[in-house]
């Protein structure tokens, strides 16, 4: 058991290293790096003081009260938003899941709005809700302007294929230490578990006797797996199970539905279309996609712009955990009785 947890860890932690490696450059385009005291660098007067609302109606500055001095993790989305931001947001859930009492102590969470005039306090309030957010985690809105110039000051904000669609927003969130200056950019796709590192262990400079190591055992193994498992846990286990098993133990309400054998239950043509262009469905209001998203609390399903042999090999993988799941819960019930 004790060398399964080193080797996960270990194994963890090369992830970590290797990814550490790859966004070592600084997430701030066009700006010093910055150099020993990283806070003298991303200090006061760099980030803009700007004024935010929280989604209790609280005012806050941005640099004295929202990283000032703190660990961070920022994401900029839209309640509205058909495509990345629920993902996103359910991905920040499980890193707050996985670091437990430490969000809102020693790490802080903000999800700002890029639609300032729709996403008022008490829509942000219904959004959070939505998705079970725990304390530490803040949901931020304000004056249009304030927040095109913290995205730009935060580097996730595309000058040049800027349109008037909302939808065209960088899907990059951004992690830091602002006493330090360690900041990088962080894909929505990145693993729970390296992210939640990075937050309670890397930008504390290791320094913080972390409660995230009890938590590994709950990390997938790392091994040689195919592109459809690695699919599913970049784009679909944030808000998916396969089998039941795995969530409950949470006790948090499922962001959508499990998908034990649900290429068998669902006819493939639909399901193919639904993995594929959810949000056209959901426009034209088609039954069944309707009925999926009044279950689920009216989060909808994203559109992730996945490919034909993308789905394919989704395909694949659910149904081959399906038939392992399905083998090992056969297996308990065979136990149980000879017992």
């Amino acid at each position: 058991m004790h060398e399964d947890y080193r080797k996960q860890s270990s194994a963890v932690i090369a992830l970590i290293i290797l990814s550490l490696l790859i966004a070592a450059v600084p997430a701030f385009s066009g700006e010093p790096a910055a150099s020993g005291s990283g806070g003298s660098v991303w200090g006061a007067d760099y980030f803009p003081n700007v004024t935010l609302v929280t989604q209790d109606g609280k005012k806050l500055r941005f640099f004295d009260d929202v990283i000032k001095g703190k660990v961070v993790a920022l994401n900029f989305i839209y309640t509205n938003c058909p495509d990345m931001c629920a993902l996103e947001t359910a991905r920040l859930r499980e890193v707050q899941r996985i670091l437990g009492e430490r969000v809102g102590r020693d790490v802080f969470f903000y999800s700002i709005t890029i639609d300032p005039e729709r996403d008022t306090p008490e829509v942000l309030k219904r959004y959070a809700e939505k998705f079970q957010v725990g304390p530490g985690w803040l949901f931020l809105t304000g004056k249009n302007a304030d927040i095109t110039q913290l995205r730009r000051k935060l580097g996730v904000y595309d000058e040049e294929n800027r349109t008037e669609k909302l939808q065209e927003h960088d899907l990059s969130s951004v992690i830091g230490n602002q006493a330090t200056g360690q900041w990088m950019k962080v894909s929505p796709y990145e693993n729970p578990y390296v992210l939640a590192t990075q937050l309670g262990s890397w930008l504390h400079n290791w320094k913080m006797a972390s409660e995230v190591k009890r938590n590994y055992a709950d990390a997938p193994q790392v091994r040689n797996i195919s592109k459809g498992e690695e699919m599913f846990r970049t784009r679909c286990s944030s808000c998916h199970t396969i089998g039941v098993e795995e969530g409950a133990a949470t006790g948090l309400r499922p962001i959508g539905p499990d998908l034990l054998g649900v290429t068998w239950k669902r006819d493939r043509a639909w399901l193919t279309r639904w993995m594929k262009e959810p949000n056209r469905m959901l426009a034209e209001k088609e039954p069944l996609a309707m009925a999926l998203l009044a279950e689920y609390n009216n989060i909808a399903m994203p559109n992730l712009g996945l490919t034909a042999v993308d789905i394919q090999d989704l395909f694949a993988y659910i149904e081959e955990e399906s038939r392992r799941v399905a083998r090992k819960h056969h297996g308990d019930e065979h136990h149980d009785h000879h017992h």
